[in-house]
């Protein structure tokens, strides 16, 4: 994709910034390491609360899931709050989509199966070590 324009990086910012001042959001986690789906497994291994994702943002590909790009940025909010921060991202001229919503044990994205948040944190905090430790590959099975 073609590089993000820094003042579409700034008003993106800025509005989720403003989100987090006003006390809107409960989390919020960039994208520009690992993209959605790994922001979405991070935060929730951090938070000890499964997500479920309804489906892939409009018009997009698998590729979404793991694209690095910059001033994207992904949000939980009280569900009676979606509709006004869609609204005010809207008159801001920031896109945002409502992707689905947090709860339950596991990370559920479309079209693949369910991750408990127990393998998840497994994984988080055991492979590195366990491949610096000369594990074989097959340990991570």
């Amino acid at each position: 994709p073609p590089p993000v324009d820094l003042a579409v990086e700034r008003r993106n910012g800025e509005f989720v910034r403003s989100l987090i001042a006003a006390r809107r959001v409960a989390a919020v986690h960039d994208l520009s390491e690992g993209g959605l789906a790994v922001g979405l497994a991070e935060m929730a291994i951090a938070g000890g609360v499964g997500a479920s994702m309804d489906a892939l943002p409009a018009g997009k590909s698998h590729a979404v899931l793991f694209g690095e790009d910059q001033a994207r940025y992904v949000v939980t909010c009280r569900p009676g709050d979606t509709v006004a921060i869609l609204s005010q991202a809207a008159a801001a001229g920031v896109p945002a989509e409502r992707l689905g919503a947090t709860g339950g044990d596991a990370l559920r994205l479309p079209d693949e199966e369910p991750i408990l948040l127990e393998t998840l944190r497994d994984a988080y905090e055991t492979a590195l070590p366990s491949y610096m430790s000369g594990a074989t590959p097959e340990a991570f099975n």
